[in-house]
C-alpha cells in the first residue's frame, strides 16, 4: 500500500492530506472567528475576522477569511485571500470574546452607510431633472 499522505503549509500553518481526504493539523474550520493582523504603514492592526472558504488550487490553497475593517469614521467587511503568497498578513484563531464591536454596531453602521448612498442618488437625480428641465433648449437648434 502506497503512502497517499502530504504535509502541505500555508504560511505556517501546516494541513495533512491524503489524497482520499484531508485532515487538518490545526483544526480551522468555515465560520470561525479569527484575529487577522495586518502590517500597515504606521505599524499593525488586529481585526476581527471569520473563515468563510477555503480553496483547494493546487498549487496555491487558499484560505479565506472576511474581516471587519473599522475606523473612527468608517467600518468595512474585507477579505484576505491567505495562502503561501500573502505578505504582511497573519490569522490565528480567536474567542468570540475578542470581538470589539457587536452585530448591531456593524449593521447600524451599514444601514448610515445606505442612508448616506441614498441621498447621494437622490442628489444626482435632481441634478439629471434639472438638467433634464432647463439645458433641453440648448439642444434643439434647428
Amino acid at each position: 500500500m502506497e503512502n497517499t499522505k502530504e504535509i502541505i503549509e500555508i504560511n505556517g500553518i501546516k494541513f495533512e492530506v491524503d489524497l482520499r481526504s484531508a485532515k487538518r493539523i490545526e483544526e480551522y474550520h468555515v465560520g470561525d472567528v479569527v484575529k487577522v493582523l495586518i502590517k500597515q504603514y504606521s505599524g499593525y492592526k488586529s481585526c476581527a475576522g471569520t473563515i468563510v472558504g477555503f480553496d483547494a488550487f493546487k498549487e496555491l490553497p487558499t484560505i479565506i477569511v472576511a474581516y471587519v475593517d473599522s475606523d473612527y469614521n468608517s467600518m468595512d467587511i474585507k477579505f484576505i485571500y491567505y495562502n503561501a503568497e500573502t505578505k504582511d498578513v497573519e490569522i490565528c484563531l480567536a474567542d468570540k470574546n475578542d470581538l470589539t464591536f457587536t452585530k448591531e454596531t456593524v449593521i447600524d453602521r451599514m444601514n448610515q452607510d445606505i442612508s448616506k448612498k441614498k441621498a447621494e442618488i437622490a442628489e444626482i437625480e435632481k441634478k439629471r431633472d434639472f438638467f433634464i428641465n432647463n439645458f433641453s433648449k440648448c439642444f434643439n437648434f434647428a
